[in-house]
């Protein structure tokens, strides 16, 4: 129990220690590198900063943003799969015991932990005269406020009820609150911090990706979704600070571009940071804030790593003409769209590992002699443009510049499952090589978690229960708009393009399902889906997911049945359907040890 309650406590103010946070924006970056101790007296507002940033610090953690809340997101939803350790994602095989999941509780609750004392230790220093600016004063006590409220809103969306710890000192033993009464808490944690926290408009360029106002507007709302309070969250999002302060960028792609971070669109992101080697000996190995999250997902054949990887059935749901598909997911012939990785690359074909192969594939065999040799083999069929010519004296094809072709997709080269399809969304830094070239693997991508395309479609959800199905149409309109290139160019009619398994599709006409469809295309991939869809109601994330994917009790995977990966043998695709009460997480097993009043959620 000691070691739990030190999490909670102690080691906030030891932990946390104050030292140099580094961090994409200068905000993180502190000169004041005091060490602290539980006893420590706060005389200084740097120091008091330092505390608060700390707890940003909780979140620059590939672990909890991509092993957890990306993970959660993504693979429950069946549009994404894992390959590697976690492969029970694939099949909802997720027991109590999984290792992966006091990842995602321990640094949910150290976040949570930091942010209770923060908050004691800013009331303790506005009174003691350290904390003389009210307004910097206000500015923290609003960003622990928000940060507390967001991570309880990822613990309830992900495991439901969980112990509510509001006090920096705790026994451990705090029992379950129920899923409402969490997110009544984030509610009221983003009460206040919208009364506490500045606007964009106010904040300093030294102080970019800090929490702001219309941040804690964003979450609230949400929260209030969760609880059915639709009215509730119709005034948080319809909020003049959000309204008028955020906007779609008129560009899809250019969302998630390396080189416009914190966009005009972007509510919250969490920043990330390079100093040093972007490889395993750099600043990532000494404590520095890069993540290893994007490249990760690329091909195995660019990266070397290829851990996570994409439904076919998601590349075919699109609509014709959504331009949101090649900068979501890219499969066998797709070329990159990403503005900065074709102006550092020129597209695929400017990584070493696909030069160097390419360099492989020209070598000359005597005329008539078909080549035996593996290796150039291997070269010609995956780093070349063309079927022909694999096995000839020469290769007449052109170096490829595309994920994969349709005569060989990209299924990796280690002899574990993957579907040819892949993450555009995490392809979009140009410092990164993966585990060729330069092996620059962790990079300085910020990760957006909350963003304004997101408060469009959940405003349309809200006006969908309110039975404001024009205002409804209204906001999906202007986010379909964007998709396809500006306004008044989306299709009037809403369908999906092929169903999973390529056949005809009928147009959408239910209302939410209209929603559903459009977080799905609009937010797959980032750090919302599935939170998303099990917000909208009891068995609404497993139908949906079902009328996507088909259904089946089957933990095998399937060989799938239309494009070009249709050859009869299976690549990493499940078609296993979400059981019920499966589509929240277990409590791990260790939290229960540790905490005998944690009551574990059904079905585990």
């Amino acid at each position: 129990m000691k070691l739990y309650t030190k999490m909670l406590s102690v080691a906030v103010v030891i932990g946390v220690a104050f030292s140099p946070l580094a961090c994409k924006k200068s905000f993180l970056q502190q000169t004041d590198t005091f060490a602290a101790d539980a006893n420590a007296t706060f005389t200084k507002p740097q120091q008091v900063i330092a505390m608060v940033n700390s707890i940003y610090d909780t979140y620059q953690s590939s672990d909890l943003l991509k092993k957890s809340i990306w993970y959660y997101a993504n693979f429950l939803s069946h549009d994404w799969f894992n390959n590697g350790a976690d492969i029970v994602w694939n099949y909802y095989g997720i027991g109590a015991d999984f290792y992966a999941l006091p990842t995602f509780w321990n640094n949910a609750y150290v976040g949570i932990g930091r942010a209770n004392a923060a908050l004691e230790v800013i009331a303790q220093t506005r009174t003691n005269g350290v904390l003389t600016d009210q307004n910097l004063a206000n500015r923290l006590e609003g960003e622990a406020y928000f940060l507390r409220g967001m991570t309880y809103y990822y613990l309830a969306g992900t495991f439901g009820g969980v112990p509510l710890e509001l006090k920096a000192e705790t026994n451990g033993l705090t029992p379950r609150s129920s899923q409402d009464s969490v997110f009544m808490q984030v509610v009221k944690d983003m009460h206040l911090a919208e009364h506490l926290l500045v606007s964009k408009t106010q904040l300093a360029s030294t102080d970019i990706g800090r929490a702001t106002t219309g941040a804690a507007y964003g979450f609230e709302g949400a929260a209030q979704m969760w609880l059915k309070h639709y009215d509730s969250a119709l005034i948080a999002f319809n909020n003049p600070e959000l309204t008028t302060n955020y906007a779609l960028i008129p560009s899809f792609v250019e969302v998630g571009e390396y080189s416009n971070q914190n966009n005009n669109e972007s509510l919250f992101e969490v920043q990330f940071n390079v100093y040093g080697s972007q490889s395993w000996d750099g600043g990532w190995n000494d404590g520095g804030e890069e993540g290893w999250i994007d490249d990760f997902s690329w091909p195995q054949e660019i990266s070397g790593f290829g851990y996570d990887y994409g439904n076919p059935g998601l590349w075919y749901s699109y609509q014709a003409g959504d331009l949101r598909r090649p900068a979501t997911i890219c499969g066998p012939g797709d070329t990159l769209v990403s503005p900065d990785i074709i102006a550092k690359w020129g597209g695929i074909k400017g990584y070493a590992v696909v030069q160097s192969n390419f360099a492989t594939a020209n070598t000359t065999y005597p005329t008539g002699t078909a080549s035996t040799d593996s290796g150039i083999i291997t070269a010609r069929k995956l780093y070349t443009t063309g079927a022909n010519n694999v096995y000839t004296a020469t290769n007449t094809n052109s170096i490829i510049n595309s994920c994969g072709t349709i005569y060989y997709p990209w299924y990796g080269t280690d002899g574990t499952p993957r579907s040819g399809y892949y993450n555009c969304k995490k392809w979009r830094d140009p410092t990164l090589t993966g585990a060729n070239g330069t092996s620059a693997i962790f990079g300085g991508q910020n990760q957006i978690l909350l963003r304004y395309a997101e408060i469009l479609l959940d405003r349309a959800e809200c006006k969908v229960h309110t039975n404001d199905l024009a205002g409804a149409m209204a906001d999906l309109k202007t986010v379909r708009d964007r998709a396809w290139g500006g306004p008044g160019k989306a299709p009037a009619v809403m369908q999906d393009g092929l169903t999973w398994d390529g056949k005809a599709t009928q147009p959408i006409t239910d209302p939410l399902q209209m929603v559903l469809s459009e977080y799905r295309h609009e937010l797959t991939a980032e750090y919302s889906l599935m939170y998303d869809l099990r917000r909208a109601g009891a068995g609404i994330d497993a139908t949906f997911i079902q009328n996507a994917y088909g259904t089946t009790s089957n933990t095998n995977q399937i060989a799938y049945p239309y494009g070009p990966t249709a050859d009869g043998k299976q690549h990493g695709v499940w078609q296993t359907s979400l059981p019920a009460n499966k589509d929240i997480l277990p409590i791990p097993i260790s939290a229960i040890a540790l905490n005998p009043n944690l009551q574990q959620n059904p079905s585990y």
